[in-house]
């Protein structure tokens, strides 16, 4: 269980963060204070998100919310034995750490499972914290975006076991940062507001704190069947699309965490990148 002195220290710091913002030393207030540290994040938290973002640090995760999308661009949770259990109910709420314009509220998803063929996706997930008091706070809206039922259900949730087998059977902490893809557009909530947008994808790292990762890249196009080991691609591929340093205190490469997570076949390649096609020669008309 946390005590509540860390609580305390990491409310007061955040107070302190916001003090420092209306001296007339704020730019250098800021630069001082713009590192975040929470347990939750194993050599820093991801960098780079907007600096608009709202950081939410609860008991059981960290989030940055993003203020246009009204989802997170990232969450840093750690697994550990003692907070598994099993799921309890599914409370929707808006976040009440954030102001009303800044997310979403439980009717955003209104009518979204039948037309889009998504569930309220959860990437702090709720059973590897229905051991603690704060499972609820999986349930809060700035937790949640809208996953497709198929990656959801499918091989999202068995990744999401073998962080929790992993834990159990190491009993030691498992640290993962998870966050939403936009590189296409997709068919909006149909009430989540005008600037609101569903995810094409996501994408996950796992880690120990020995210094082994693995990463993963799902589209929301993925199968339910589709084997979570064939999403895995390398940590500089997931830190290029999500436009985010996640280990920025790290100094050496992370070594291969695939076999403790079930991959027992080599990883397949990063994906090749797209290129600008040449242009076609321009043709002469007769005259």
């Amino acid at each position: 269980m946390i005590r509540t002195s860390r609580l305390t220290a990491r409310i007061a710091g955040a107070a302190a963060f916001l003090v420092g913002l209306a001296t007339p030393f704020a730019a250098a207030a800021q630069s001082r204070a713009s590192e975040l540290h929470t347990f939750h994040c194993l050599q820093g938290c991801p960098i780079g998100a907007p600096a608009t973002n709202d950081i939410v640090v609860r008991e059981i995760y960290t989030l940055s919310s993003n203020d246009l999308t009204k989802l997170a661009d990232w969450v840093a949770y750690r697994v550990t034995r003692e907070g598994i259990g099993v799921s309890g109910d599914r409370d929707w709420r808006r976040d009440p750490w954030l102001s009303s314009d800044e997310t979403l509220t439980p009717d955003a998803y209104d009518g979204a499972s039948g037309a889009l063929h998504i569930d309220r996706g959860h990437q702090a997930p709720l059973s590897s914290f229905s051991g603690t008091p704060h499972a609820a706070d999986t349930n809060i809206l700035s937790n949640i975006t809208p996953q497709s039922s198929a990656l959801n259900q499918g091989p999202w949730v068995r990744l999401e076991d073998r962080e929790r087998a992993l834990a159990t059977r190491l009993g030691v902490p498992v640290y993962v940062y998870t966050g939403p893809l936009f590189e296409r557009m997709m068919k909006p909530l149909p009430t989540g507001g005008p600037y609101q947008r569903v995810p094409s994808g996501y994408w996950k790292v796992v880690a120990l704190a020995d210094g082994r990762a693995t990463a993963f890249v799902f589209d929301q196009a993925a199968a339910r069947r589709s084997d979570y080991c064939d999403a895995r691609v390398s940590l500089l591929h997931v830190e290029l699309r999500s436009r985010l340093v996640l280990f920025p205190r790290a100094t050496v490469p992370f070594a291969s965490l695939d076999t403790e997570l079930g991959c027992g076949e080599p990883a397949p390649a990063d994906p090749t990148p797209d290129e600008i096609p040449p242009e076609r020669p321009a043709t002469r008309r007769g005259r």
